[in-house]
């Protein structure tokens, strides 16, 4: 299932397409110059990236549904609450970034996007949620047609998500042009999709500062996770670590006994909530997608000054 860069896309079906926008948005930011500015003089570059981003990614897809996922806050998040040195390590994300955050989503809502945003839960929780609910819950809640057809296509390259990984539902990293079923994931991480979390807490992920177990790396992590089925099998079945084809098994099976808790601990920080209370009612009817506003991106282009971009936005009929 793995493509290149220009490949053609996943047809056929309903086709939902839930996108993790802070990783475009920070790219953008960081890889255009600061020189794009709105009509106001401020700088616009991370919008008009995010803007440049979704315009091909709607045209070369054209997904029957759409959601955007934007973070509340870029730092912290509910796993603060019980690890307050959770993403402690990362540095604020520039004023003149987190001031065009607001345009970034209104761009999305203008391109007939659902925009969902939450101070506590990441944009990786609500997007766990809507799979939990619309995907994996035998199709679509609420939705009259039935959703055996749906299949879900998360676009992000946090390979956190890859966890969401299943018979129907890809992650595609847009940069990369690289989708991932179950299997490419399994080939590319060590780890099974529903292992994913499992892998985090063992390794830890200096990315999200989740500790894990000290001295175990990705590879002695993916092959306990080839002998155990997850980190409460592991730990039920312990005295056979000794007999796991690993360098050191019966020092690392002392040193697991002592970090027990520290690896419960990074699988409850790196393990996404599929029960996010702000998507409860969404259905997938809320979501469907017929393309952008014509009325509502010329407002915000004009605003925006972004001329040259519109004769490429994938309008409805």
């Amino acid at each position: 299932m793995t493509e290149s860069a220009g490949s053609a896309p996943e047809s056929g079906g309903r086709r939902l397409f839930l996108v993790d926008a802070s990783p475009y948005v920070f790219r953008a930011y960081f890889s255009l110059p600061d020189s794009i500015r709105d009509r106001e003089g401020r700088p616009a570059n991370a919008v008009y990236g995010f803007a440049s981003f979704l315009i091909r990614l709607l045209t070369d897809e054209r997904p029957t549904h759409l959601a955007i996922a934007f973070d509340g806050s870029l730092t912290t998040s509910f796993r603060n609450d019980f690890f307050p040195a959770y993403k402690a390590q990362r540095t604020l994300p520039p004023a003149e970034l987190e001031a065009q955050l607001d345009d970034c989503q209104a761009v999305a809502a203008a391109f007939g996007a659902a925009c969902l945003i939450d101070d506590r839960y990441e944009a990786d929780d609500l997007i766990a949620t809507l799979v939990a609910r619309l995907v994996e819950a035998g199709g679509a809640a609420d939705d009259e047609d039935g959703g055996g057809d749906l299949r879900a296509v998360i676009v992000t390259h946090d390979k956190d998500l890859a966890q969401l990984v299943g018979p129907r539902v890809t992650l595609y990293d847009f940069g990369k042009g690289e989708r991932l079923g179950p299997a490419e994931v399994t080939a590319k991480l060590g780890a099974r999709p529903e292992q994913v979390a499992d892998l985090l807490a063992l390794r830890g992920d200096a990315v999200d500062n989740i500790p894990g177990v000290p001295g175990v790396g990705g590879k002695t992590a993916s092959a306990l996770l080839a002998r155990f089925r997850d980190l409460d099998d592991l730990y039920a079945r312990l005295d056979e670590v000794p007999s796991v084809p690993i360098r050191g098994a019966a020092a690392l099976a002392a040193r697991l006994a002592e970090h027990r808790e520290a690896a419960f601990l990074a699988k409850r920080l790196a393990a996404v909530v599929r029960d996010v209370p702000q998507c409860a009612g969404v259905t997938l009817d809320d979501l469907a997608w017929t393309g952008a506003d014509r009325r509502r991106v010329e407002e915000v282009f004009d605003r925006l000054g972004f001329g040259t971009l519109r004769g490429r936005v994938p309008y409805g009929e």
